[in-house]
C-alpha cells in the first residue's frame, strides 16, 4: 500500500502543479492537490518503516478523506445547482482530485480489511 500511496501522492502533486499553471498562476488554491500529494508522499516514506506502516497508512486514509470532503464540498453544490463551468481547468482538477482520492480510499479500505482477515 505504501507504493500506491506514493504514486497517488506524486500524481496529485503533478495535478496540482499543472492546474496551477493552467489557471494562470492566479490562485494558490490550485495547488491544493499538490499539498495533499506531498502529505501522501511523506506518509508513504514513513510507511517504509515496518513499525510505522500501520499508523502512516491510516493517516494517509485520513488525508484522502479530508481531501475528498474538502474538494467535494466545493464541487457538488455547483454541480447540483448547474452553475459549474466544466470548461475551466480548475473544475477538472477538482474532479480528478476527488476521483483519484476516492479510488485510493477504496483501495486502502480493501487493504485494511484484507490485512485484518489475514491476522485472523
Amino acid at each position: 500500500m505504501t507504493q500506491t500511496t506514493r504514486m497517488v501522492g506524486i500524481g496529485l502533486a503533478l495535478l496540482g502543479i499543472v492546474s496551477y499553471v493552467a489557471t494562470g498562476r492566479t490562485s494558490l488554491t490550485a495547488l491544493i492537490p499538490a499539498f495533499l500529494g506531498i502529505a501522501l508522499v511523506g506518509l508513504a516514506w514513513l510507511g517504509r518503516n515496518e513499525s510505522m506502516r500501520r499508523h502512516a497508512m491510516h493517516a494517509a486514509m485520513v488525508v484522502a478523506l479530508v481531501g475528498i470532503g474538502g474538494t467535494a464540498a466545493r464541487l457538488i453544490p455547483g454541480i447540483a445547482a448547474g452553475t459549474i463551468d466544466f470548461g475551466r481547468p480548475a473544475v477538472w482538477a477538482q474532479v480528478a482530485t476527488v476521483v483519484l482520492l476516492a479510488w485510493y480510499l477504496g483501495k486502502g479500505i480493501k487493504s485494511f480489511r484484507d490485512a485484518r482477515r489475514a491476522r485472523g
